[in-house]
């Protein structure tokens, strides 16, 4: 037995209780039809351009039904005899490379057979003017050469700055449009001022009149789709603010403020920019951001297999196992911190053989006296809030609340010979 094993071995864990949280749960019954609704409710606010060649903006994140929005999307176009392509907007994500980033909108279905449009991804990008304290403003070459501008994005909180504009169309404009050039540019002087700059690049670049719209998507907290709205370019900055507080109020939470550990199955950046979301565990990688539990520690256990081995967001995390490191790519890691230049994401944490230990690690080195008064929170990934498992010591807090439902009786952990979870028995509510 290693010292390590020695150490940890005998390290009290918790039998734990399968819950279900509820929340608001407004949706869209087909994100197909709402997009198309949606533009037919903006019709003569939107700037239609008389070329045909028009360039639709996605993203690299896991949006609920995104391969739908974008086919829908381009199927309006088409109906108004326009020839769209879609271009990959997601700054340095898929490490920074025309293949990375086709290949990351491949795994969220936004393939040129689904949407029935070429996928055009490069790295190439125009400047296309100057802010007054200095930085340059780019955009993609070839969507700038087109005659027009859609921009497919979510609008949610940020995960490392605050302000009326976060995560969305403008956002998207200033950092996925401007690819890995627009958003190092943009991370330039870093998140403090992060929210001032990309609205000053959002409205140069809309100014151009290249910018005809933005479909913004808004999740529940089942991540479906709760509301779909196109927002002609002029009014982007108008109403964004409105639906990024909406889509505060719409997010999931932890119900329980105070949690000693969280353990965390998998991470990745279909999940979120961070690859767990920091507005859910509460640990943030920069100090402009906060909100969320009071959490001790976080073990993360994977990688998801869309993430391609980019594992940003593992360095906030205080332990995990050989396996999760295993699969980092930091080829596909490190272009993320060194374009947004945060570097807490992708440091690495305590690194054990196996989730058993890198559990009983996290909860080793929480400060807990007693045993039986650990509090332990355990979550699929940031994503799936709705049926969660916690440690029996927090049944007091939660299981008397209208919004928790209990599921399950205390039971043991399932870890299999080699001290690793099964997922399926975990989350099994039979």
């Amino acid at each position: 037995m290693s010292v390590i094993d020695e150490l940890l071995t005998s390290v009290y864990v918790p039998k734990m209780v399968t819950i279900r949280q509820s929340f608001a749960d407004q949706k869209v019954d087909d994100a197909q039809d709402a997009v198309k609704a949606a533009f037919a409710q903006e019709e003569g606010k939107i700037a239609w351009p008389s070329g045909k060649s028009i360039a639709v903006v996605v993203g690299s994140r896991g949006i609920a039904d995104i391969h739908k929005v974008t086919k829908a999307t381009i199927e309006v176009l088409r109906s108004k005899g326009y020839d769209p392509f879609v271009i990959p907007g997601m700054g340095s994500h898929g490490g920074a490379t025309p293949e990375g980033q086709k290949e990351v909108l491949t795994s969220l279905g936004v393939t040129e057979e689904y949407i029935g449009a070429p996928i055009r991804a490069s790295m190439e990008v125009v400047q296309i003017g100057e802010l007054q304290n200095g930085l340059p403003i780019y955009a993609d070459k070839l969507a700038y050469a087109a005659d027009g501008i859609v921009l497919i994005n979510r609008i949610k909180p940020h995960t490392a700055f605050r302000g009326k504009y976060e995560s969305g169309i403008v956002k998207m404009i200033a950092i996925g449009l401007g690819k890995q050039k627009g958003a190092e540019s943009c991370h330039k002087l870093g998140f403090g001022h992060m929210a001032e700059n990309i609205v000053q690049v959002a409205k140069a670049t809309i100014a151009t009149g290249k910018i005809l719209c933005g479909v913004a998507i808004i999740e529940n907290a089942y991540d479906h789709v709760a509301k779909i709205e196109v927002l002609p370019a002029l009014e982007i900055l108008d109403r964004e603010p409105a639906l990024l507080e909406f889509a505060k109020q719409s997010m999931p939470r932890i119900l329980t403020d105070d949690i000693d550990v969280l353990v965390v199955d998998e991470i990745g950046k279909n999940i979120s920019g961070d690859g767990m979301d920091p507005n859910i565990t509460g640990r943030y990688a920069t100090e402009f951001a906060t909100g969320g539990p009071n959490v001790t520690r976080i073990a993360v256990l994977r990688l998801t297999e869309k993430t391609h081995g980019n594992a940003n967001g593992l360095g906030v995390a205080d332990t995990t196992t050989k396996r999760c490191f295993d699969e980092v790519d930091f080829e596909k890691t490190y272009p993320n911190a060194l374009t947004s230049t945060v570097i807490a994401p992708v440091r690495m944490p305590m690194i054990v053989k196996n989730d058993l230990r890198a559990i009983q690690a996290a909860i080793k080195t929480a400060n807990v006296l007693h045993d039986e008064q650990v509090r332990v929170v355990h979550i699929r990934t940031t994503l799936n809030m709705d049926v969660i498992r916690v440690s029996e010591s927090l049944l007091p807090v939660m299981a008397n609340r209208p919004d928790v439902e209990v599921l399950s009786e205390a039971s043991p952990w399932p870890f299999d010979e080699s001290g690793d979870l099964d997922f399926a028995r975990c989350w099994s509510l039979k």
